[in-house]
């Protein structure tokens, strides 16, 4: 795993937002590895603390199953987690881009750089990422932000393929410059 740059700023609110994939209920409370899903939405809880402190966007991202008439029970994302007027994207396909007005929306918040979380890291946060990548945006993962089904899964992502795309960080170690 990587950190931040040691000598590299802090990351720029007016450019910068957080995305977080599938904080649902039902996903949250599914058998996770490396953490389990109530870890998770406390470091990303943390995590939306600093960016709205700092004045920068925090979008939420929750799947829905492409047509079913009613969505399981649990597939709200989790109470408390969404402050009035942030916005939630919904997806049907696995990752957070493919016909949801995302990029859009990022584009229009001024967003060059996303830091991510959710779950499960190798299939939504992972695929939300390359999309994102591909796109040009800057990525930072937010390591403990997020988990898989397995530690096995989360580990091959997170010291493999994030590394690739982005920086691996600790949400601990994800600042910002101050208010926008």
């Amino acid at each position: 795993m990587t950190a931040l740059d040691p000598g590299r700023t802090a990351l720029d609110p007016r450019r910068t937002a957080l995305v977080l994939v599938d904080l649902m209920e039902r996903i949250v409370a599914l058998p996770l590895a490396p953490r389990p899903g109530t870890d998770v939405l406390a470091a990303a809880a943390r995590l939306a603390d600093t960016f709205r402190t700092a004045g920068a966007p925090v979008v939420h991202i929750r799947v829905e199953r492409p047509n079913i008439e009613t969505q399981p029970p649990g597939s709200e994302l989790v109470p408390d987690l969404v402050d009035d007027g942030e916005p939630v994207v919904v997806k049907r396909t696995i990752g957070g881009f493919q016909d949801t007005g995302l990029h859009e929306l990022l584009s229009a918040l001024g967003a060059t750089t996303l830091v991510l979380g959710g779950i499960a890291t190798n299939l939504g946060v992972e695929s939300t990422a390359r999309a994102a990548c591909d796109l040009g945006y800057e990525l930072v993962f937010a390591e403990d932000a997020m988990s898989a089904l397995t530690d096995a899964e989360h580990r091959a992502t997170v010291e493999l393929d994030f590394p690739r795309l982005g920086t691996v960080a600790a949400v601990s170690a994800i600042t910002l410059d101050g208010p926008a």
